[in-house]
């Protein structure tokens, strides 16, 4: 497979444009030559960059614009009813799922690097790609986020590396062709297709059967849902570790800076292999910095290059990143929609010196509030002061009837400092009057949530 096999299709119209993946894998197509036309129902930074680069954008349908494409890519998340998808298949148009279209090119490049796992590949993807370019080996780039140093969430390399994020959501990731895959850990999420553990661990194995045949894993050994995946598969691995000493690569002498930001030697096989400083809290950062390390050592990355490029990462766009203040109080935003990411969030937030936290939580879908319920309640009731915002429905109806209130009587059981508004301006004006010098405000959400910090920080500036 190559780009000119794929270039039959001249003309591309993409349903979804708006959406992380689909922006970038616009911006490809547009640099190798395609030329591409795209919808989405709202207008977004994406979709006004992509406008920017003279890539022509309708918001809303536009069924003219399938006249004149010679294929039609559209998301997962597109309903089969999409008047767009309707018209394209009722004309006889090729279309294909982004992830498909997506896993052709993956066989374009001798060298794709699937970056995958329930949690931590935006920030392995991010970190790997930093060290590559330290290496200044120009590779093609799909992450799903914002990438300061890249000024974007991908890149176009003329080399033969392709990093790419890898979702298992829907089972995307089992369309991708890689020689590396990096499985970072395997939890419950997406049970709304997935069901059960058990069937997201038979979506892994199935991924690590996507290998080339010269292909290799690397893998978190103190995550037992992945150790037990990859032992059934046929290809070599590596792991890494920080509980488990007998991993490859495993982190000792764990010490933090003032700012919290952790400094470790790493063990290659039972030696000392080099020591690192990371600018990110967070212990499931060493271990996102140890998948890295152990990514770019099989590469034969110089230790230099891969130490430089992970200092270089000040974090992803919404991974705990800090966006402002609020009369001095730092304002965190966090994209974390998972309890397991919650506790991560609530880890970092440790690292930091402050007097009482703040959370501002808004759940992610009706499914997944009402699949982790309690575990939500569990780990959102550990922090000092709660408060809900509505549920972000993002692309589902509310079947399940559930709701916000429903999540505050359960943790107000467990901690009274919870409270739910419903609306943004009711939490900026509940923060402003209890928000106190030397706290910590935390927005937590994959939604829009974090409007609110950034509404807090530009009534502090004007």
């Amino acid at each position: 497979m190559t780009l000119e096999t794929i270039r039959q299709y001249k003309k591309i119209h993409m349903i979804g444009i708006g959406g992380v993946s689909m922006s970038g894998l616009a911006e490809h197509l547009t640099h190798f030559g395609f030329t591409i036309t795209g919808s989405d129902t709202h207008e977004s930074d994406n979709t006004k960059h992509l406008q920017n680069l003279g890539i022509e954008v309708f918001i809303g349908h536009n069924t003219s614009a399938i006249d004149n494409a010679d294929l039609i890519v559209y998301t997962a998340a597109i309903p089969e009813n999409d008047e767009e998808l309707v018209y394209a298949k009722n004309h006889n148009k090729t279309c294909m799922e982004r992830s498909v279209f997506l896993g052709k090119i993956t066989k374009c490049y001798k060298e794709c690097i699937c970056i995958s796992g329930t949690h931590g590949k935006t920030t392995t993807t991010s970190m790997i790609s930093l060290c590559f370019l330290e290496a200044n080996l120009d590779p093609t780039i799909e992450v799903g986020a914002y990438l300061k140093p890249i000024k974007g969430n991908n890149k176009t390399g003329n080399s033969e590396y392709f990093i790419l994020e890898a979702c298992e959501y829907v089972d995307s990731f089992l369309q991708f062709s890689p020689h590396v895959e990096i499985i970072l850990n395997i939890d419950n999420d997406h049970l709304n297709y997935f069901k059960n553990i058990d069937n997201i661990k038979q979506s892994f194995l199935k991924f690590t059967e996507r290998l080339t045949e010269d292909g290799i894993i690397i893998a978190n050994k103190d995550d037992d849902n992945t150790m037990e995946v990859i032992k059934q598969n046929k290809h070599p691995f590596l792991t890494y570790g920080m509980e488990n000493k007998n991993a490859n690569y495993y982190a000792t002498n764990i010490q933090r800076n003032e700012y919290g930001y952790p400094t470790f030697d790493c063990q290659k096989n039972g030696d000392y292999f080099d020591t690192f400083t990371l600018n990110v809290h967070g212990r499931h950062n060493i271990l996102n910095a140890l998948a890295t390390i152990a990514t770019c050592d099989y590469y034969g990355i110089k230790k230099e290059k891969i130490k430089k490029g992970l200092q270089s990462f000040t974090g992803a766009n919404r991974r705990f990143e800090k966006i402002g203040e609020y009369q001095g109080i730092p304002v965190i935003d966090d994209y974390a929609h998972h309890p397991t990411e919650i506790q991560s969030t609530k880890a970092c937030a440790q690292e930091i010196p402050h007097q009482e936290n703040w959370v501002v939580f808004e759940p992610h879908t009706y499914t997944r509030t009402e699949e982790h319920f309690d575990e939500f309640a569990e780990v959102l009731s550990q922090f000092d002061h709660i408060i809900l915002a509505d549920i972000y429905a993002a692309r589902e109806e509310n079947i399940h009837d559930i709701s916000s209130k429903d999540l505050e009587k359960r943790i107000l059981q467990k901690n009274a400092n919870c409270l739910y508004l419903d609306s943004y301006q009711k939490i900026i004006k509940y923060l402003k009057e209890n928000v106190k010098k030397g706290d910590l405000i935390i927005t937590i959400g994959a939604g829009t949530v974090n409007q609110i910090g950034y509404q807090l920080i530009k009534e502090e500036t004007n």
